[in-house]
């Protein structure tokens, strides 16, 4: 699996709350078993400052001002933030959990949280937040090599996934078998390829369209 160096850092924990004495509450209690927490007063902080390529678990209030938890949530789905989400709200209810959950959030916590069970839920999704920043940095380098090809390349390529050989690559789009071993190799040193193989488990493991 490609990834970037972000990922191998240790995950953060983005509180957004516009209650103060729960964020630091909550940072207290993360810090106090050695988990870095930063806590934002309102979605547009977070926004703001908050580096999307750092590993990171969010905890989302639900209202807010300006923008509620599920706004805010709705944004990073769009932004393809890959971050686990969990809601931590004194105004949860049924529909409400299931609108989280349905929309991606990883976990529903009402407050006042235990304490115990808000340390289970967030190391547990720290380790879920590692892998998602690894596969979302992975896809994304992939993609950028993929965007490095020409239409025509793009084309072969496609074939190529299909599992068509040289031969039939020819066949299909009225070339000659050269210019199409011509194309694979402009493809292996466009993308920075060991193999073109190599490439093509890369694209289907990281379910990339071509």
């Amino acid at each position: 699996m490609t990834s970037t160096e972000p990922a191998h850092q240790d995950p953060v924990v983005h509180i957004v709350d516009d209650d103060e004495d729960l964020r630091q509450s909550l940072v207290f209690l993360l810090e106090s078993v050695g988990i870095q927490a930063l806590s934002y007063p309102d979605a547009t902080s977070f926004l703001d400052e908050f580096d999307a390529d750092e590993p990171a678990v969010v905890i989302l209030d639900i209202r807010m001002p300006e923008m509620s938890g599920f706004q805010l949530q709705e944004r990073l789905l769009s932004d393809g933030y890959p971050a686990p989400v969990i809601f931590c709200s004194a105004h949860g209810d049924i529909p409400m959990s299931v609108r989280a959950l349905k929309h991606g959030a990883v976990d529903f916590l009402e407050k006042p949280y235990q304490t115990q069970r808000m340390l289970e839920v967030v190391q547990k999704h720290l380790l879920e937040a590692r892998e998602r920043f690894a596969e979302h940095a992975g896809r994304r380098e992939i993609t950028r090599r993929i965007d490095t090809l020409t239409e025509r390349e793009r084309e072969v390529l496609r074939l190529v996934i299909d599992g068509l050989s040289s031969q039939l690559i020819a066949r299909r789009l009225e070339m000659s078998v050269k210019t199409v071993d011509v194309h694979r190799a402009r493809i292996k040193s466009k993308t920075g390829s060991e193999t073109l193989g190599a490439l093509v488990r890369d694209v289907l493991l990281h379910r990339i369209t071509v």
